[in-house]
C-alpha cells in the first residue's frame, strides 16, 4: 500500500494562499467601519460595532495571488528582519564555541537525570512567553536547542516542543503578556494586570499539560545520545562564560524594554545585532570572522524567513478580497443571541476559529474585542471574561499552518508538519478544554 506523503511546508503554505484566493470568489465581500483608537494608547484602527456592511466584490486572481507573496513578506518585514538579525547573532555565538561548551557543561551536570532538562527548559521558555510574548525569537535558537537535545538523546520534535511550544503556552495563558492580555485589557478599558492571579492559576496546569506531553514524547522516542567532537575539548573558558552571559543580558534588557518602553521586533533586532558584534569581538573572532559568522547565520535563516512571509500572504489575500471582516462578522454575530454563560464559552471557540485566518494576537484583539465588549456589556458579562475568552481562544491551538513562525521553526528543525500535528493535536484539545473550564469558572465567580 502506497503511503500518502505529506506536502513540504512551503507547498502547504502556498496551497493555503491559493485556498484563500478561492474563498475570495465564494465569500461575499464586506467590512467594518474603523476609527482611530484614542483611549488605549495602542495607536491602532479599531472596528466600530454594528458597522458591518457589504462592499463591492474584489476576488483575487491568479496573478494577484502570486503578487501577494512578496506583499506578505513586506507586511512581515519586522519579523523577517528579526529572524535574520537574531539568527545572525546566534550564529556568531555558535562560532565562538560557547553553545557547544555550554551544552557539554550542562550535559555533564545532569548525567543520569537528563529528563530534568525538559521541564526546566519548558519553564524558562514559558516564562519568556508570559513576560513578553516570546515566540518568533525562538526561530534563531532552534540550532542550539537541537544541539542540546541530540547530546541528551532526544529528537528534534522535543526541541521544538520544549521551546516554541512552551513559549506559546506561556503567552496564551500569561497574566501579563503585553501583546495579548495587556492589549486586550487596554481595549476593554480594564486595569492592566487585573485578574492576574486567576490567569496565573490557570497557567500552571496549562504548562503542566504541555510539559507532560513533551516529556512523554521525549521518553518514548529517546535514542543513544550523540556526543560532541572528541577532538575538541568541551571546556568552558572565560570568553565562553562572557558570551553566554551577554546572551542572557540581551534577553533581560529586551524584556525590560518591552515592559517599560513597549519595545517591539525592531528594537530586539537592533539589540541582538549589537550583541552579536560584541560577542564576536569578545569571542576572538575578529571583525572579519564576526562578519562571516553573521553571513552564515543569515544564510541559514533564509528559508525560515521565507516561511514567515508566505504565511503572512494568506492574510494579505483574504484582506484584499475584503472577506476577513465577513468571516469575523459571520462567526461573532450569532453569539449575541446566546445565554450569558454560553456566550462566554462560545466566544472562546470563535476566537479559536478566528486565529486561523488571523494568527496575530494583537491583530485579533483589535478586530474582535471592539465588537464583543459592547455585547458583553449588554448581556451583563464581565469585560474581564471577554478578554479571557479572547486570550485563551487565540493561543490554545498549537499547530496552525497559518502561523509562519511555527512553520519556520518546524522547517529549521527538520520536523514534518504531520508529525507535529500528531503530537500537538491531543495536547491542544486538552488545553482547549482547560480554557473552556477556566472561562466557565470566571463566569461563575464573576471575575472582574
Amino acid at each position: 500500500m502506497t503511503r500518502i506523503r505529506f506536502p513540504h511546508p512551503l507547498t502547504l503554505l502556498v496551497l493555503c494562499v491559493f485556498i484563500a484566493a478561492i474563498l475570495t470568489h465564494i465569500i461575499p465581500a464586506g467590512e467594518f467601519t474603523r476609527r482611530k483608537d484614542n483611549s488605549s494608547g495602542t495607536e491602532r484602527d479599531l472596528v466600530v460595532p454594528g458597522s458591518f456592511h457589504s462592499v463591492p466584490a474584489t476576488p483575487v486572481g491568479v496573478f494577484q495571488t502570486f503578487v501577494a507573496i512578496p506583499q506578505g513578506m513586506g507586511k512581515a518585514s519586522d519579523v523577517i528582519f528579526l529572524v535574520f538579525l537574531v539568527g545572525g547573532a546566534f550564529a556568531v555565538v555558535d562560532k565562538t564555541g560557547a553553545f557547544r561548551c555550554g551544552v557539554a557543561w550542562l550535559v555533564r551536570r545532569v548525567e543520569g537525570r537528563e529528563t530534568l532538562v525538559i521541564p526546566i527548559t519548558c519553564s524558562v521558555f514559558a516564562l519568556g512567553g508570559a513576560l513578553e510574548g516570546m515566540f518568533e525569537e525562538v526561530i534563531a535558537m532552534i540550532p542550539f536547542l537541537l544541539l542540546l537535545t541530540r547530546r541528551l538523546g532526544f529528537d528534534a520534535l522535543t526541541a521544538v516542543a520544549m521551546s516554541a511550544g512552551a513559549a506559546g503556552i506561556g503567552g496564551a495563558f500569561s497574566p501579563l503578556n503585553p501583546f495579548s492580555v495587556g492589549l486586550g485589557q487596554k481595549l476593554a478599558q480594564l486595569p492592566i494586570m487585573s485578574g492576574a492571579l486567576f490567569r496565573l492559576a490557570v497557567l500552571i496546569p496549562a504548562l503542566g499539560i504541555w510539559t507532560w506531553g513533551t516529556l512523554r514524547h521525549a521518553k518514548r522516542t529517546r535514542t543513544t545520545p550523540i556526543h560532541g567532537d572528541s577532538g575538541q575539548p568541551d571546556v568552558l573558558e572565560t570568553r565562553h562564560v562572557l558570551t553566554l552571559l551577554a546572551v542572557a543580558v540581551a534577553f533581560g534588557v529586551y524584556v525590560f524594554g518591552v515592559l517599560r518602553y513597549d519595545w517591539g521586533f525592531d528594537e530586539m533586532s537592533g539589540l541582538f545585532f549589537a550583541m552579536g558584534i560584541a560577542v564576536g569581538l569578545v569571542g576572538r573572532l575578529g571583525v572579519t570572522g564576526t562578519a562571516e559568522a553573521f553571513v552564515d547565520g543569515f544564510r541559514s535563516m533564509a528559508f525560515a524567513a521565507l516561511m514567515v512571509g508566505v504565511a503572512r500572504a494568506i492574510y494579505v489575500v483574504l484582506d484584499e478580497g475584503h472577506i476577513v471582516d465577513t468571516i469575523i462578522n459571520g462567526l461573532v454575530s450569532p453569539l449575541a443571541h446566546l445565554p450569558v454563560w454560553l456566550f462566554a464559552l462560545g466566544m472562546t471557540g470563535v476566537q479559536t476559529l478566528i486565529s486561523v485566518p488571523v494568527p496575530s494576537s494583537s491583530g485579533q484583539a483589535t478586530l474582535t474585542l471592539p465588537i464583543l465588549v459592547p455585547v458583553s456589556d449588554l448581556l451583563g458579562l464581565s469585560r474581564q471574561v471577554t478578554v479571557l475568552a479572547y486570550q485563551y481562544g487565540n493561543g490554545v491551538i498549537m499547530f496552525l499552518p497559518t502561523a509562519g513562525a511555527l512553520m519556520a521553526m518546524l522547517s529549521t528543525a527538520g520536523v514534518g508538519y504531520d508529525k507535529w500535528v500528531k503530537f500537538a493535536l491531543p495536547l491542544s484539545l486538552a488545553l482547549f478544554a482547560l480554557a473552556l473550564a477556566a472561562v466557565g469558572c470566571a463566569v461563575a465567580i464573576g471575575l472582574k
